[in-house]
């Protein structure tokens, strides 16, 4: 993505609040993902704002991670968003029709704007941080990365009670790992020489793997017990993770039940593939086909 076009997501002149809504919506489902995004599961008064909130998380996300643009830019970028926050908050219209739109949604369904600027500080994190020492460094970074986006649908629903928050704080922590052992190998080779890792530093030194031995599987060595070992130790403790949040699927009642019981599911479906290669994400990168779309709208409507 060019520095022009990023700019081009977040400076529309348009006033008219539909087109934004739409333009949002198509952004927000640009990217592969393994939960539905605002889709048609959910209630009509419900797509526009989850589509708002995907596309400002979509948007700082790629500010974070797409194109050539140097560490500063990067940040700068970011930054503008943050300052289009403090505007909104100070009730001051912002400079952009986007975040008009979005703070008027934010506004009427009473969304804490912590959570946005939540987002924000990690996709800076993205852009600074390249390793992490241990599980809670891990599990902080998914605090802010992922758990805003659950915590934002709660209050959506207005079901953002304290049970219900920590729940799907376990659901999005879940998912969030659940995409760093998926992508592995992309986070290491993105933006050239960054060579990011997700994984644990001291777990992976726990099961005699280095940096070096991730760059030798993904020029083709076949993977050995150690990585075996090491996918399968994540994999457990993800899926536990996951578990722990699963309630929520049925706490939550309705469509919105069912679109939540779809994204516990699409997380359910990934691990399963992980586990069927033997954690060889560097041969056999698991990804959702409309075959386990079919097997995962069937497990959400029937499945207990």
């Amino acid at each position: 993505m060019t520095h022009a076009h990023q700019h081009s997501m977040i400076a529309s002149t348009q006033k008219e609040t539909d087109p934004i809504i739409r333009q949002s919506l198509a952004h927000a489902n640009t990217h592969y993902e393994n939960f539905p995004v605002a889709s048609a599961l959910l209630p009509r008064h419900l797509r526009e704002p989850i589509g708002l909130i995907y596309s400002f998380a979509r948007q700082a996300d790629d500010f974070a991670d797409e194109g050539n643009l140097t560490i500063q830019e990067r940040l700068d970028l970011l930054d503008g968003f943050r300052e289009e926050l403090q505007l909104l908050q100070a009730y001051i219209k912002p400079q952009t029709a986007f975040f008009e739109t979005l703070g008027a949604m934010i506004r009427t369904k009473k969304l804490p704007f912590d959570l946005f600027y939540d987002l924000l500080d990690a996709f800076s994190q993205d852009v600074t941080k390249t390793r992490y020492q241990n599980y809670a460094e891990v599990l902080d970074y998914c605090r802010r990365s992922a758990n805003p986006i659950g915590r934002l649908l709660l209050y959506l629903y207005q079901e953002a009670n304290a049970h219900n928050l920590q729940l799907a704080d376990n659901i999005c922590s879940a998912l969030q790992i659940i995409n760093f052992l998926q992508d592995i190998a992309i986070d290491f080779q993105k933006n050239e020489g960054k060579q990011r890792i997700y994984m644990c530093q001291d777990e992976l030194v726990q099961f005699g793997l280095s940096e070096q031995d991730i760059a030798r599987f993904i020029a083709g060595d076949n993977i050995d017990k150690r990585w075996q070992s090491f996918m399968q130790f994540n994999l457990q403790r993800v899926e536990q993770l996951l578990q722990s949040g699963k309630p929520l699927g049925h706490i939550l009642k309705g469509r919105i039940g069912l679109e939540m019981r779809m994204i516990i599911s699409g997380g359910e479906r990934i691990i399963a593939k992980l586990r069927k290669v033997d954690g060889d994400i560097f041969q056999h990168r698991p990804t959702l086909n409309q075959w386990d779309w079919i097997t995962m709208l069937l497990t959400a409507l029937f499945k207990r």
